[in-house]
């Protein structure tokens, strides 16, 4: 079981009204996992962070990452992660939504080298983009992505996880605006 120390990120959910006390709690809950490892929780949380663009969370988890030592690579990881999943989540949720198979023969001429060689390990870079894509809602991202987690020995629990965190962090950022 991983535990990551999270003291800004506690500060902030104090903030959170009355109706957002459920976010509130649950928010507390994201900083363990029985499965993931501290730096999957780390760069899950940061890679869905930089994807929704809420500033005082953002800051928070990086400013707790850092406190608790994060590679600099995981960092980048997570940037790179949310990048790269704000194109692809619009791109090819057209595709699926769209439905016209004459759309999926074309190329889709785009750059994605990081993806496949991420300056972590494949695995948590996986988990990092299926986190991003369940907050996009991309069908196609969402399976592609939790496929490669379980080719690169991860389970369903490791997803779950992932995705739990990913939306305990989305309500979070509404939290913080309501």
């Amino acid at each position: 079981m991983a535990t990551v120390s999270m003291p800004q990120v506690d500060t902030l959910r104090d903030t959170f009204s009355e109706p957002a006390k459920d976010l509130k709690l649950n928010l507390g809950s994201i900083a363990s996992s029985e499965v993931l490892e501290a730096g999957q929780i780390w760069g899950i949380a940061l890679a869905s962070a930089f994807y929704i663009g809420e500033p005082r969370l953002t800051s928070a988890l990086i400013a707790d990452a850092h406190n608790d030592g994060i590679s600099e690579g995981m960092l980048e990881d997570a940037k790179a992660a949310a990048t790269l999943m704000g194109m692809n989540t619009v791109y090819y949720r057209f595709r699926h939504l769209v439905g016209k198979e004459s759309y999926t023969k074309k190329p889709a001429r785009l750059r994605m080298q990081w993806m496949g060689k991420p300056k972590t390990n494949k695995a948590t870079f996986e988990l990092m983009s299926l986190a991003i894509a369940a907050i996009a809602g991309c069908e196609n991202c969402i399976k592609a992505h939790e496929a490669s987690v379980q080719q690169h020995g991860l389970t369903e629990e490791h997803v779950h996880d992932a995705v739990r965190i990913a939306a305990v962090l989305q309500g979070s950022a509404v939290a913080l605006r309501v």
